[in-house]
């Protein structure tokens, strides 16, 4: 039988030995993997970045792939690293919020990994994606059962970047996920609960510009005109057409921006989700 696939989504870049290092390890112990890079463009330290491309992608993975994501700014420090079961897949990162979209909609079991018999040793402070992550990926694809590795946890890390934050009836507080090659910026705005502003007056302020536009396709804009679009990531997109929004915000991946309803009907729409939104966990 083949082994699980494993994926690596790091912000190592692939102009350094990192990504190697922890493909060789996993090799040198399962020589059968299956390896498969997500991304290693992250950009550095961004975990807000990491937990939406990590998310995006692992929705078209079949069960019981492996998926392994270091951003990891608390490296050596006394964050934990976890092994996660949900959705018929395995996690393994940082505690750090990586896998707040992850645990948002699945029912996650969370291990703390802690059996140092899978690490790689000696086990370096500043690099646990080749010497405690790779190893572990490795062993599992294996397999070696869950349990092995850690006892199960509740109190895991979660990210503010999962929902916006209500500020007042008709106004948010959100921030921009990812920045895709485009110049697309990827709002933690849901596009299903933010529908209704196709249909009402906003204002969108990010970086130094403002957004007013509501459109169904880039074709809609004129060249260069900044809109707010549904994006196929199920997000809000602040975009513009032909043109990078990102330059034209002076925007990047985990900026804050603000969402503000600017009619009375609108402030009551919004007003309900908010109360809607706030009661989920």
């Amino acid at each position: 039988m083949k082994l699980p696939l494993i994926t690596l989504t790091t912000d190592f870049g692939l102009a350094d030995h990192f990504v190697a290092a922890m493909k060789g390890v996993i090799l040198g112990i399962a020589p059968q993997a299956r390896i498969v890079d997500i991304s290693h463009q992250i950009e550095p330290f961004a975990i807000a970045q990491a937990a939406f491309t990590l998310d995006q992608a692992v929705r078209c993975f079949p069960p019981r792939t492996i998926h392994v994501a270091v951003v990891d700014p608390g490296v050596g420090s006394a964050r934990r690293p976890l092994l996660v079961e949900a959705g018929g897949q395995y996690f393994i990162a940082p505690d750090n919020g990586l896998l707040t979209m992850i645990y948002a909609r699945t029912q996650p079991r969370v291990r703390v990994i802690s059996a140092q018999r899978y690490f790689r040793h000696p086990v370096s402070r500043t690099f646990h994606g080749r010497d405690i992550f790779a190893p572990v990926a490795a062993h599992l694809a294996l397999g070696a059962a869950p349990a092995r590795f850690g006892n199960l946890i509740s109190d895991y890390v979660r990210g503010e970047f999962e929902r916006p934050a209500p500020a007042s009836p008709g106004r948010w507080r959100a921030c921009i996920l990812a920045v895709d090659r485009f110049g697309n910026l990827i709002t933690n705005l849901p596009a299903a609960d933010f529908a209704f502003l196709a249909r009402v007056p906003f204002r969108l302020k990010a970086g130094r510009r403002v957004v007013r536009r509501w459109a169904g396709s880039y074709s809609e804009a004129a060249p260069g005109e900044l809109l707010l679009i549904a994006g196929s990531s199920g997000y809000l997109e602040i975009a513009a057409r032909e043109a990078s929004a990102a330059r034209l915000c002076g925007c990047a991946a985990g900026d804050r921006i603000e969402l503000r309803c600017t009619s009375t009907g609108g402030a009551k729409t919004a007003e309900a989700l908010t109360r809607t939104t706030a009661g989920r966990g």
